[in-house]
């Protein structure tokens, strides 16, 4: 009977080993997106791009800003197994200054709660040909 337990408890110890491993998981091209220098009310819509390379769906159920400057819009749809996706982020260009600001990403992924950065500098130009 010791035997039948120890099988038993060995099998679901394994099982539970093998489920654990199954998620999903992000490999991002960057993690980190750098506008340079641009001029005050350039276009500040940028991509961050991702891979899927876990072996589960993974699902973007929030992304965050660290400020209202910033307005991220996730995924609509999982990204399977081998796919790739994106988080794409506007920053509010008509802001002049630096730019150092924090994505937060919440997902099912093997890291459930991911943060990503925007950095650069917006100008205003026409102060200099004042």
């Amino acid at each position: 009977m010791r035997k039948l337990i120890a099988i038993v408890v060995f099998v679901l110890a394994g099982f539970a080993t093998t489920q654990a491993q199954n998620s999903a998981k992000f490999e991002f091209e960057s993690e980190t997106i750098d506008y340079g220098i641009i001029k005050k009310g350039s276009d500040g819509v940028r991509v961050f791009k991702f891979k899927n390379v876990g072996d589960e769906p993974l699902i973007v159920e929030d992304v965050k800003s660290s400020c209202g400057c910033t307005i991220p819009k996730k995924p609509e749809k999982a990204v399977m197994p081998g796919e790739m996706g994106e988080i794409e982020v506007k920053y509010d260009t008509k802001r002049v200054g630096h730019i150092r600001k924090t994505v937060t990403v919440y997902s099912n992924a093997e890291e459930p709660i991911k943060a990503l950065k925007i950095k650069g500098q917006i100008i205003d130009d026409t102060e200099s040909q004042s």
